[in-house]
């Protein structure tokens, strides 16, 4: 069985275990392939945890869950020295951020100095202390949450942390039908009847599928379009009146890359050995959404980011 085909099987099978949820799925599995994080914002029980963790299972990856609250240290993430009596001597004992998959709960909620630490290893991937670094294990996701409903006692994260993820996604609750197939799902569970396994994916096929994204064809055409809707966020005035009102800062080179790697990972997973248009439309709110800085009159008009990448779809021509 083929690589992609292995993703293909994991990803229906995750459907049929986070139901309701497709999107997040898939926002996952492309995460995980361009080997980035994302950051999801949504209510409380939606199967955040639950997702992260059921992923983890199914590749063989080392999964931590870290509740962020405001009393936590930087430490309490990245490990620190602790004094052996028996040798006199300290051996740095490594935190929870060394699994492989870490779901970064609340983030929010923590002061910025945790919330540096993490974001300093998710971008260099290692952890200093001292004068000694220690590397992160070579697969290596993070996936923050934040609640929209409250803001109270929380830390909101500065535009150039943000920028750290490779995706924001924004989850809702699920329809009727979903919510009807979850009490049923968890009646089975509860009763024991867990259904079957997860399909067999190494983290070889993973790394193998990785290096297939950098080789797909993508014609200038499409590399073209992803370069001037970043240069449409950022020149805004030459693209409309309304853009040039709504738009403060314009999205960062990373950016770019995100979308070009992004939009390349939706196409794997549909089944294509070639990049679309309609694979970079696909994923570009998740890539802007948080990249993009707003206007005072945008926020105070009720315009949010959503919109004004609508806009940009509008304004900036495929070919």
């Amino acid at each position: 069985m083929s690589e992609r085909q292995q993703l293909q099987d994991l990803r229906a099978w995750l459907e049929t275990q986070i139901i309701g949820q497709p999107d997040l799925v898939h926002r996952l599995l492309i995460a995980i392939l361009a080997d980035g994080h994302l950051l999801v914002e949504g209510a409380p029980g939606l199967a955040k945890t639950k997702a992260i963790k059921t992923l983890a299972g199914a590749i063989e990856g080392e999964f931590h869950r870290i509740q962020f609250t405001p009393d936590l240290l930087p430490t309490d993430i990245t490990g620190t020295e602790i004094y052996r009596a028996e040798s006199g001597t300290f051996e740095f004992q490594k935190g929870p951020i060394f699994q492989n998959l870490i779901l970064a709960d609340e983030i929010n909620r923590a002061p910025a100095k945790v919330q540096s630490a993490l974001l300093e290893s998710m971008a260099e991937r290692q952890v200093s202390f001292g004068r000694r670094t220690f590397p992160l294990p070579d697969l290596f996701l993070v996936m923050a949450t934040q609640n929209p409903i409250e803001q109270e006692g929380t830390y909101p994260l500065p535009e150039a942390q943000l920028d750290r993820f490779l995706l924001h996604v924004n989850i809702d609750y699920p329809d009727a039908s979903s919510e009807r197939s979850i009490l049923q799902l968890v009646r089975q569970e509860a009763q024991g009847n867990e259904g079957a396994g997860p399909p067999a994916l190494s983290q070889e096929t993973l790394f193998s599928a990785r290096k297939t994204l950098l080789t797909m064809h993508m014609t200038p055409i499409v590399e073209e379009y992803i370069v001037n809707l970043t240069l449409a966020s950022r020149q805004p005035d030459a693209y409309g009146d309304d853009l040039a009102k709504w738009i403060e800062y314009g999205v960062s080179p990373r950016g770019t890359i995100g979308l070009d790697i992004c939009a390349r990972a939706s196409a794997y997973l549909a089944g294509r050995d070639f990049v679309t248009p309609d694979d970079v439309q696909s994923v570009v709110h998740d890539v802007f959404r948080h990249r993009l800085i707003t206007s005072f009159e945008a926020e105070a008009t009720g315009i949010g980011a959503d919109t004004i990448i609508d806009r940009l779809l509008e304004q900036v021509a495929t070919a």
